[in-house]
């Protein structure tokens, strides 16, 4: 036990030293909707490349209120970094207990509010990160925040509300996406937006939409859009608005009340003409974040593993493209794998294959850390990048991804689950949770220093050791999660046939029966999870491969990667070398 523990300290002050504090801007969400999906689900996914924020999977409880109560409306760091004015870190993202157990931290001040806006007398229970996931009636959320003209510090009295802040107000509320919109926009209109560009995929079971903001120049108020995705469609989005033309009149679309009126009066209006309908991307964004194709190639890939048919380029004249749709439509119905496997994409199989070349090193890690030459910022026509690397779904500091599923083909009080996969999606094991209390080990996401009892370091802990020979271990990770992601489908398959008869007659307690099943089966997913770390430490310990039949095999190194490395250059004779000679001379 001692060994493994120092195995895992080791491996800690690794992680720590070797991860990225990267931009904010780094999130990909995606949304299958009911008529897209094999089984009829209802999808919303959300990866968090946060670069080591709080990664704690909080359960917010439902509470009744009295008449006159007021809600908190907090800062965010996550939206233009952290405010030690109103107490607002990365890490933890609140403390305020009477929001959630989980959110009580009593080393750490109380966060202060920007203000309040009025309670109502009963709020929903749901499950939080970054921002909002699910609540216990089936809305959905997913985010990504995108590059805008207008940023904005919050501002008690003229700006009070963020993207992570308005998903969670819905959720404490709403039932549906239509009302969630409505909602998240009278509120942006009233009390003020503050921080960047954000996209919010929001469904319920039935509908799902998109629904953009950006901080209005006016310094009050906000700007805001919505469109449907039809039914039948996959979308994704990938820092950079999504929602092109609005028209107004279209059932599909809502928008604020103010909105032609501000870019109108602003000079920001998009195309400029006004007989053509106005473009919001280009009305409120020069279009994408980091560098050509930082948000582009994700879109791509993700419409392109949808819809391999329609034969999407890779390539386009700008970040304004109109080359990719708003959505596609399948060319088969999707499952929770296929979206699995996207968040878990490193373009492999594609000429940007990032397991591919020298940057993968001598063991295909498609790994690329972030560092001081790195652009950043929203790129325009006048700005010169002198280098990037490919940007993937599945990046190296993705904090945590979920993917919120209704199944409406189960009785209702079974038919959410939200699949958590910690750390990197590609080096972990996507979980099922319910929407109610999880298990203490996932609200502890701390990653500013090593904890045995967080679940989050457990997984991370794995994630990093991959680095050392990413080829191999990566390959047992897959191995392991996938043996354990089946068991998991299985496991909820055989709880729907014991509870369905118990979810008729006694709808709360079929629910909390089914959510008890899987807490206890994250928790088991987690123990084995702690295991597996060091079994991959001892299989692969300095560099051999190594079995209980025989130990210490050498694998060494490819062929490509042998000659490219300069291995027959080596010293293979006691005679200097021509080369070595001519350049000395020289």
């Amino acid at each position: 036990m001692k060994t493994a523990r120092l195995a895992f300290l080791c491996a800690a002050m690794s992680l720590l030293l070797l991860l990225p504090q990267t931009s904010r801007s780094s999130c990909t969400t995606t949304v299958v909707t009911k008529g897209a999906s094999a089984d009829g689900s209802m999808m919303v996914s959300h990866s968090a490349d946060n670069g080591l924020a709080d990664q704690a999977i909080v359960y917010v409880p439902a509470r009744d209120w009295p008449e006159g109560a007021m809600r908190p409306v907090y800062n965010s760091a996550t939206a233009v970094g952290p405010d030690p004015a109103t107490n607002t870190f990365d890490v933890p993202r609140l403390s305020d207990p009477a929001r959630a157990p989980g959110y009580n931290h009593p080393r750490t001040p109380r966060t202060i509010p920007l203000g309040y806006i009025p309670q109502v007398r009963h709020t929903f229970a749901y499950l939080d990160n970054t921002y909002g996931v699910v609540n216990e009636h089936g809305l959905m959320f997913g985010e990504c925040t995108d590059g805008t003209f207008h940023t904005s510090k919050a501002e008690p009295g003229k700006r009070i509300f963020y993207s992570a802040e308005l998903s969670r107000v819905a959720l404490e509320r709403c039932k549906t996406a239509r009302e969630a919109i409505a909602l998240m926009g009278s509120l942006i209109e009233r009390y003020g937006y503050y921080g960047t560009g954000e996209t919010l995929p929001v469904a319920d079971k039935d509908e799902a939409w998109v629904m953009e903001m950006a901080p209005s120049p006016t310094g009050t108020g906000g700007l805001w859009v919505a469109q449907r995705i039809p039914d039948g469609h996959f979308f994704v989005a990938a820092n950079e608005f999504r929602i092109r033309e609005i028209i107004p009149g279209n059932p599909d679309q809502m928008y604020g009340k103010t909105l032609f009126e501000i870019v109108e009066s602003h000079g920001m209006r998009m195309p400029k003409d006004a007989g053509e309908p106005m473009d919001w991307l280009s009305t409120v964004s020069e279009g994408e974040y980091g560098h050509p194709y930082y948000s582009l190639r994700r879109v791509w890939r993700a419409l392109s593993m949808a819809a391999p048919s329609l034969a999407l380029s890779p390539w386009a004249e700008n970040g304004l493209t109109r080359a990719y749709p708003f959505s596609v439509k399948p060319d088969k119905p999707m499952s929770i794998d296929d979206v699995k496997r996207m968040h878990r994409d490193h373009y492999e199989g594609t000429e940007f294959d990032m397991t591919k070349g020298v940057a993968a090193g001598p063991f295909g890690n498609p790994k690329r850390f972030a560092g001081p030459k790195d652009p950043t910022g929203d790129v325009t026509p006048a700005r010169k990048i002198e280098g990037a690397w490919e940007r993937p779904i599945g990046a190296c500091y993705t904090g945590y991804a979920t993917i919120a599923q209704y199944r409406p083909d189960v009785p209702a009080p079974l038919s959410l689950l939200c699949w958590v996969a910690l750390g990197p999606p590609a080096e972990s094991v996507y979980v099922p949770l319910a929407v109610a209390p999880v298990p203490p080990s996932y609200e502890k996401g701390d990653p500013r220093k090593y904890s045995e009892d967080s679940a989050w370091w457990t997984y991370a802990m794995v994630s990093e050791f991959a680095n050392t020979r990413y080829d191999a271990i990566s390959k047992d990770i897959r191995e392991k999660a996938g043996l354990m992601e089946d068991a998991f489908e299985a496991r909820i398959d055989l709880l729907y046939k014991e509870l369905a008869s118990r979810a008729k007659s006694s709808p709360a307690k079929a629910q909390a029966a089914f959510a008890k099943a899987l807490r206890s089966q994250a928790e088991a997913a987690l123990r084995g999870w702690r295991v597996f770390f060091p079994q991959l430490v001892a299989k692969y310990c300095q560099g051999f491969l190594n079995t209980p039949e025989k130990m210490a095999q050498p694998i060494g190194y490819s062929e490509t990667w042998l000659r490219e490395a300069g291995y027959y250059n080596g010293p293979v004779s006691y005679q200097k070398p021509e080369k070595q000679e001519t350049l000395q001379k020289n």
